[in-house]
């Protein structure tokens, strides 16, 4: 089925509450009658509390129906092949990111260990909190009306620096959902930078950098433009979370022991899962949907796991396993 780009903000079809249940109406106002459209729409399963619904008249659209949650928040419900092609690209777009991570990292280091207080420097600590401990980029909105933190919103208070066994920052802090995140990334040239920042006090913005007098805290945008800049890619903080979610995958698999039954497998698999979950703070069932390439779990079944004896991270080994060469 060849699908056609939707427009949100143009004709389409209403719903409208109707006793205990919903009625739908086209853009003329008359109570859609066709069985098939029903039928689809039934399909799509629109959450009950959405309000300004509005659904494709059109069983290709790209954007089958969108509406607002409790929230605020304009939520969409996309073609089962557009969201496929979607997801494709996205996985493939992380096989690039780890292609570009070496020299980022390289650069990285380097600018951590600088002395001063310098954008660069705060820019880079939020590269190496990406990189190694997947966190979400945070909103000052979520950060206002929800008290919940990502990156950009982190507070010094929501950081540990400890200097045995290794140097290391311990994480400590309410995230999305109301959970609760904990994590420790082992690090000294993060250690050394986080530790520096938290003099200016508890309550002040972790990732801040010093200039013209007075101390300004790096803004999630920002943040973003500095992935792009030191990857040389369209990467984002999300896609950070992907490859995390996608390596810690493949590794666990390649290192559960070679299955000899269905069994065997199904456990495997739930057990990767289940650590991916609780890497990014998500449940089994978000972390397989959006952050495991299903192309890892589809090579296992094949009997296909991570190679090992390289010298490459695992990261650089994804693309042979999910792109293999004939």
């Amino acid at each position: 089925m060849r699908l056609r780009r939707s427009l949100v903000t143009g004709k389409g079809l209403r719903r409208r509450r109707s006793g205990r249940g919903f009625s739908y109406y086209d853009s003329d106002s008359e109570r859609v009658s066709d069985l098939r459209t029903r039928e689809r729409i039934q399909r799509l399963a629109i959450p009950p509390a959405w309000s300004d619904v509005w659904i494709s008249p059109y069983p290709n659209g790209h954007i089958q129906a969108c509406g607002t949650d409790d929230a605020g928040r304009r939520q969409y419900l996309y073609h089962a092949a557009w969201t496929a092609h979607s997801d494709r690209v996205k996985f493939d777009r992380i096989l690039d990111l780890a292609d570009s991570l070496s020299p980022a990292r390289r650069a990285v280091t380097i600018a951590l260990r600088t002395q001063e207080p310098t954008e660069e420097r705060a820019l880079a600590a939020a590269f190496r909190l990406l990189d190694l401990g997947s966190l979400r980029v945070g909103s000052e909105r979520y950060a206002d009306a929800n008290n919940s933190h990502g990156l950009a919103t982190l507070l010094c208070s929501h950081a540990t620096v400890h200097a045995q066994p290794a140097p290391s920052v311990e994480l400590n802090f309410p995230a999305k959902s109301g959970q609760s995140w904990q994590s420790t990334i082992v690090d000294t040239d993060l250690a050394k930078v986080v530790a520096r920042l938290k003099r200016r006090g508890p309550a002040e913005r972790l990732l801040a950098f010093y200039d013209n007098g007075q101390w300004h805290a790096l803004s999630p945008q920002r943040i973003n433009d500095y992935v792009r800049e030191r990857t040389g890619g369209e990467f984002t903080a999300k896609d950070f979370r992907t490859l995390r979610g996608t390596t810690v995958a493949a590794v666990s698999l390649a290192n559960a022991p070679p299955p000899t039954s269905q069994r065997d497998s199904k456990r495997a698999i739930t057990e990767a899962i289940r650590e991916v979950a609780e890497v990014l703070g998500n449940t089994p069932a978000v972390a397989r949907s959006s952050y495991v390439d299903p192309r890892v779990i589809d090579q296992y079944h094949l009997g296909v796991t991570l190679g090992a004896g390289s010298r490459d991270t695992p990261e650089r080994r994804l693309r042979a396993l999910v792109q293999p060469q004939p």
